[in-house]
């Protein structure tokens, strides 16, 4: 499918996928979205200790180097499991310039070792960040009782609405230690639903900008 680099809301970039009219992020404010959605609804929840974290669409790397630079602040070690079926190019990654945008100068190397890691390996990033790259289909995440917090970042239920079913959530669910959480820009009422059905405890938050809510779901203790 035919991609471009666009330029978002808040002046930083994400990739478009022009067939389905989808970004990798809110068209918006792509770096405001991740702030919004994943660091305050969701990391900056946890203080003072190890935490293991999915994200279920790793594409552009944006949540994760974010995630990268707020773990110090918060005291957080974190060991960042990247999930993505279709990998983007390094020269999108370099097209995009997330650390110019973000200021983080200091970070570039950081930006990069994630990019050019073998998938499949864990790797230390940095003393508190480790990833682990899966090249593999969201249907097929079968861990159980693992995650305290996962970043729910899949294309949007208009494009791929079977990667926002009560199957999946289920899969969400039993992946989740008790207690964990799970959050997402989405905010349909079908895909509340869907995440009730499978137990979850789901809020909804005032949304990022351009969009209204968003939902938590909780996996109850």
């Amino acid at each position: 499918m035919k991609r471009k680099i666009i330029t978002t809301g808040d002046g930083s970039k994400t990739i478009q996928i022009e067939d389905w009219d989808e970004q990798y992020h809110s068209k918006h404010g792509a770096v405001q979205e991740a702030y919004h959605v994943f660091i305050e609804h969701g990391l900056r929840l946890f203080q003072n200790e190890e935490i293991d974290l999915l994200e279920v669409g790793f594409g552009t790397g944006l949540n994760a180097l974010i995630t990268l630079a707020e773990a110090p602040k918060h005291h957080l070690n974190v060991n960042y499991v990247g999930v993505e079926a279709y990998p983007v190019s390094m020269e999108e990654v370099a097209a995009l310039q997330y650390c110019v945008q973000l200021g983080f100068d200091d970070k570039k190397g950081a930006f990069q070792k994630m990019h050019n890691s073998s998938w499949e390996k864990t790797i230390a990033i940095t003393p508190d960040f480790s990833l682990l790259k899966q090249k593999r289909d969201f249907r097929e995440v079968d861990e159980e009782n693992l995650f305290n917090l996962i970043y729910f970042d899949a294309f949007g239920a208009r494009v791929q609405p079977e990667l926002w079913t009560e199957e999946i959530f289920l899969k969400m669910f039993r992946a989740l230690k008790p207690n964990g959480i799970l959050v997402t820009y989405a905010a349909k009422g079908s895909v509340r639903r869907a995440m009730q059905a499978v137990g979850f405890n789901v809020e909804r938050l005032p949304g990022p900008p351009g969009k209204r809510e968003m939902l938590r779901a909780t996996k109850p203790v």
